[in-house]
């Protein structure tokens, strides 16, 4: 049985290694994602798919930085999980984006149900932060 450390573990080398397939088993068959654009794609396959297609031009060679901020459980086969990642060429200086995951466990498995990806708008945040304070986070 897998722990949820393992799928971002298969999550994160399926991508590295240019695999829709494998990227899209890491979903659960009914999953939705969310991309930073706002494109909403659902199911396993068609996450992998369109990702394949991806991965074959414009995320070619791309690496997959993740960083897990928070882990909330909801009983014992679900839970949210918030992270900040990029993706690039290269080692991100920042990570510009913040994703939150819900995931549940499947036939011993976890898998992601759903995937949000947020770009982070820096600036508008701190112009945000700046006239108006209340609506900065407290932690």
């Amino acid at each position: 049985m897998g722990t949820i450390e393992d799928l971002f573990d298969r999550h994160r080398d399926a991508w590295n290694r240019g695999d829709g397939a494998a990227y899209g088993a890491t979903f659960a068959a009914d999953a939705t994602y969310v991309s930073w654009l706002g494109t909403l794609y659902r199911g396993g396959e068609e996450i992998g798919r369109s990702h394949q297609a991806l991965f074959e031009s414009y995320l070619k060679g791309t690496r997959m930085t993740v960083e897990v901020l928070d882990v909330r459980h909801y009983g014992p086969d679900a839970a949210v999980v918030t992270t900040r990642g990029d993706v690039g060429r290269k080692a991100p200086g920042r990570l510009s984006k913040v994703q939150t995951y819900t995931v549940v466990r499947q036939d011993g498995e976890w898998r992601i149900a759903a995937f949000q990806n947020t770009k982070r708008a820096r600036l508008r945040e701190a112009v945000s932060f700046k006239l108006q304070p209340e609506t900065g986070p407290r932690t």
